[in-house]
């Protein structure tokens, strides 16, 4: 199976293992996935993640989800730049998240980091999605 998205694709099995109850959830991996995973434990929207090898030699990121009194920790996310629509944002014009309570995860040219981090590196990039 080939998927045109697979930042959307990680996003979209997130949210809906969230929506079952689930408490960890499978994708295929890739750097751009583990370099988001890793700004999403930074902040404190999942416990964790590992990389495991399947039987077919691809490797799989098995990602621990978080949950504060039954309720997911992360209540929505949702991607900016599509691979139809790229969305690049420079420093200073970077929107805050729910005034400071959500991150938006930017790709730029010192790596992945939340939006906060990119203000304080004082550098822009491509805004790839929006957590809250």
């Amino acid at each position: 199976m080939f998927v045109n998205d697979p930042l959307g694709d990680m996003l979209t099995r997130i949210r809906n293992a969230q929506l079952r109850g689930k408490s960890t959830v499978s994708t295929p991996a890739s750097k751009l996935r583990a370099w988001v995973l890793d700004v999403l434990l930074n902040e404190g929207y999942i416990r964790g993640y590992e990389k495991n090898e399947t039987e077919n030699g691809q490797g799989e990121l098995v990602i621990s989800l978080k949950y504060f009194e039954g309720t997911p920790v992360i209540r929505e996310v949702k991607r900016v730049s599509k691979p139809g629509r790229r969305v690049y944002m420079a420093s200073k014009d970077l929107p805050s998240v729910r005034n400071g309570l959500g991150v938006s995860i930017i790709s730029t040219p010192k790596g992945v980091m939340s939006d906060a981090a990119a203000r304080s590196a004082n550098v822009g990039g491509e805004v790839l999605c929006t957590v809250f």
